[in-house]
């Protein structure tokens, strides 16, 4: 099995981000991401996974290959209620579809979600059944949204949906149904299925984003989300407001009088990812600034305007993996869920689970 050497930029709690999503993978278990930004059916649910964060992000050695590891239920901590309940497969694969992507999308954008959730689920299950997590009591993940990928129970989807309910849940439901037997794995491993709601033109590498490299998360093109709705969006931020933002954030930072010194960009990727940048003297990442004052992305632009600074943000989430608005815009375009997954992680094979 090869293995991925890990280092983590752990988004720390972030405020209403994304309409999509899950975890990355610190000492054997998910790290939490930003919590959901689904703000209703017409836009993409969120971004998935904070970034690996771990220095040995394989899966454990087993004997047993992912996709011949498969079990009918998943076993799902229900936080509100302690309880840990078994959820047949396909039910949480469309529960988490319904979670993380518009059902206005195409079928075969939403097949390609329910693969990638299912991937998610296979290697989170894999992690746990190897070394568990012991506020889990015994299940796979929960359906805290902070920590692991977002689920909706059928009574979940019918308050979400509304009277459109039938409609958007016979669509998900009969997408999920065609693919549900699917992973995607990487060396015979499920992998690190990361999606966000839209890049800035061309995904981000995991390098990039995360600190280190995975061989199938690096930035591919998907021009088409510089179309999307809220592609390009404004923040401004009062000089005292981003002031205490900044100073809780980075400690030892000297901000002066001028607020247009306050946040200087040195470097940013060829997807347009600020790399780094001097904030009051002291060097960040993009990501770090991103969290801090809850940013679209950590693809931005500052500009001072008299005693306000105004952050103009590219895209939506961490800009890892898939791209949903692209997803969806290849599939209108005539690609197979299989093509989408393929074009977003390089170098993958779509298996059947045995």
């Amino acid at each position: 099995m090869k293995r991925h050497l890990i280092f983590a930029a752990v988004f720390s709690a972030m405020i209403m981000l994304i309409p999509a999503i899950p975890a990355a993978f610190a000492g054997g278990k998910e790290l939490p991401v930003p919590p959901s930004e689904n703000t209703g059916p017409v836009e993409p649910a969120h971004e998935s996974f904070s970034g690996p964060a771990s220095a040995d992000d394989s899966i454990p050695a087993s004997g047993t290959s992912a996709y011949e590891a498969n079990e009918n239920t998943y076993k799902v901590l229900d936080v509100t209620s302690g309880q840990v309940i078994d959820v047949p497969v396909k039910d949480y694969v469309i529960g988490a579809v319904c979670a993380e992507m518009p059902a206005t999308f195409e079928s075969e954008a939403l097949k390609a979600q329910a693969v990638a959730a299912h991937t998610y689920a296979e290697r989170q299950r894999l992690r746990e059944l190897e070394n568990p997590t012991p506020e889990l009591c015994g299940a796979y993940f929960s359906n805290d949204t902070s920590k692991y990928q977002g689920f909706f129970t059928l009574n979940q989807a019918k308050q979400y949906y509304g009277e459109n309910f039938d409609m958007y849940y016979k669509k998900i439901s009969d997408a999920v149904g065609e693919v549900c037997d699917y992973v995607i794995t990487y060396d015979n491993e499920p992998i690190i299925s990361a999606f966000h709601s839209m890049s800035p033109g061309r995904t981000e590498s995991a390098e990039n984003a995360w600190g280190a490299s995975v061989d199938y998360l690096v930035s591919v093109d998907s021009s088409a989300d510089t179309s999307a709705p809220k592609y390009l969006e404004e923040t401004a931020y009062e000089s005292d407001i981003l002031r205490e933002n900044l100073t809780s954030a980075f400690d030892g930072i000297k901000l002066g009088d001028d607020v247009g010194t306050w946040i200087q960009i040195a470097s940013c990727s060829d997807s347009g990812t600020v790399l780094t940048a001097s904030v009051g003297g002291k060097t960040v990442t993009g990501n770090e600034i991103r969290t801090a004052l809850s940013l679209r992305s950590a693809c931005f632009s500052v500009k001072a305007e008299g005693n306000s600074v105004i952050f103009t943000t590219k895209g939506y989430g961490h800009g890892v993996g898939m791209s949903q608005y692209g997803a969806n815009s290849m599939a209108q375009n005539g690609s197979t869920w299989e093509e989408i997954l393929k074009h977003y992680y390089v170098g993958c094979e779509v298996k059947a689970l045995s």
